[in-house]
């Protein structure tokens, strides 16, 4: 076989090479540029890089030649034409959200979201006189039902934080575009290497670095991927004018974490799935949650739409509140911690943590009850870790013993 000059780069290649801007030292690593401002050689030129002529860099709160290595590498890996970065990925999501909308617009969101996305629809939003219809992400009837003439926003996640519910994207994908809005979709939980959010027909893809694409709980970032015209024209003035920037050094850790990411997103799930099959055994795990196990709800759907079942793992287990805590308790090699796509196994508690400030009626509608434990499975070996899960369904059972007597 020949190959060409421009055949295109495997995924996992662009998660090495892509972007790459060496400087005239040749350095191996990306070059960390930690500078808030730069020079210009004559006023004439620092005139044209202020109208964009000149191509070069004007303030690191705009951009930065460690970030613009960055957004290259991960435009290029979601296949998108613009990628814009964020300090936070709640910044990247609300960036994402509010340049689609004025006052007298209306948005509709699938329900099941994480805590934070939920508040700025429920709450941020309709203070700017934006209206939020939530629905039942998984009833493609009820997205088409809630679109309205002044619709420019679907938004969903999916799989969803922490139920790992799933929206059908190229089924709502079609809805909006039939009714001229843009679908926006929260692509963490699966990684670009699992899901391909706009091959399926959504418009912008949002992420938080600070999950899978760093890995190892170090910085906090965001990222939004998205056309060009609508970059340049929408989110690019947005983000220079109200300042959300990463930090220049946050963009180079993400940029060393993305080296490795295909590695550690194939073991993570691969024990990921291990886990899930475990928990299946345990007798006091009355509900568990994994996208690519047969039990899942959506299974077929799982298995159209992502690649394999990601990295976490929701599950319910038996006595409320005081058994969920019992299982937390004993457990020795997970940590307990909001975090996720960690090489550390993290396990959180949502309905007192994440999902704390939603009213508890919305909470149990989703399926988050008091025994709800959402799972991020890391690089441990599964054996440890399915150990450890035993050992926190032993501490229920006892609980349970203890209650009965």
């Amino acid at each position: 076989m020949t190959a060409h000059d421009d055949a295109p780069l495997d995924p996992e290649t662009l998660l090495v090479r892509g972007g790459l801007n060496r400087t005239p030292f040749g350095e191996t690593a990306e070059a960390l540029f930690l500078t808030s401002g730069y020079v210009y050689d004559s006023p004439e030129q620092a005139a044209r890089r202020f109208t964009g002529e000149d191509p070069g860099f004007v303030y690191s709160r705009y951009s930065n030649p460690t970030l613009a290595m960055l957004a290259e590498r991960l435009r290029l890996i979601e296949g998108a034409e613009s990628c814009h970065l964020t300090a936070s990925g709640m910044a990247a999501v609300y960036a994402a959200m509010v340049c689609h909308v004025k006052a007298g617009d209306h948005i509709v969101s699938a329900r099941a979201l994480f805590g934070s996305c939920h508040y700025i629809l429920a709450n941020i939003m309709p203070r700017f006189g934006v209206e939020v219809s939530f629905v039942d992400g998984t009833d493609l009837a009820a997205w088409a039902a809630a679109f309205r003439p002044n619709t420019k926003l679907a938004f969903c996640e999916s799989p969803a934080n922490p139920t790992l519910e799933l929206v059908d994207i190229a089924g709502v994908a079609a809805i909006a575009h039939r009714h001229g809005a843009r679908l926006v979709v929260d692509n963490v939980f699966a990684t670009p290497l699992l899901q391909r959010p706009m091959a399926l027909g959504a418009d912008v893809v949002v992420y938080s670095a600070t999950k899978h694409i760093d890995g190892q709980g170090r910085c906090l970032g965001g990222a939004i991927l998205c056309d060009a015209a609508f970059g340049k024209d929408q989110i690019e003035p947005f983000l220079r004018h109200t300042g959300p920037a990463m930090s220049a050094f946050n963009a180079w850790v993400f940029l060393k974490g993305l080296e490795t990411l295909a590695l550690r997103v194939e073991r993570m799930t691969a024990t990921a799935g291990r886990v899930a099959e475990a928990l299946t055994r345990l007798p006091t795990v009355s509900r568990m949650l994994y996208p690519h196990h047969p039990s899942f709800p959506q299974y077929d759907l799982a298995k159209r739409q992502m690649a394999a079942g990601s990295t976490l793992v929701a599950f319910e287990v038996a006595g409320g509140r005081g058994g969920a805590f019992a299982f937390l308790s004993a457990l020795r090699t997970i940590d307990i911690s909001n975090n996720l796509g960690d090489a550390k196994s993290l396990i959180t508690h949502p309905s007192t943590t994440t999902h704390r400030a939603m009213p508890e009626a919305d909470r149990l509608a989703l399926g988050i009850t008091e025994g709800f434990l959402r799972l991020s499975v890391g690089l441990e070996a599964a054996d440890d870790l399915i150990a450890d899960l035993v050992r926190g369904n032993a501490a229920v059972l006892a609980l349970h013993q203890q209650a009965a007597q």
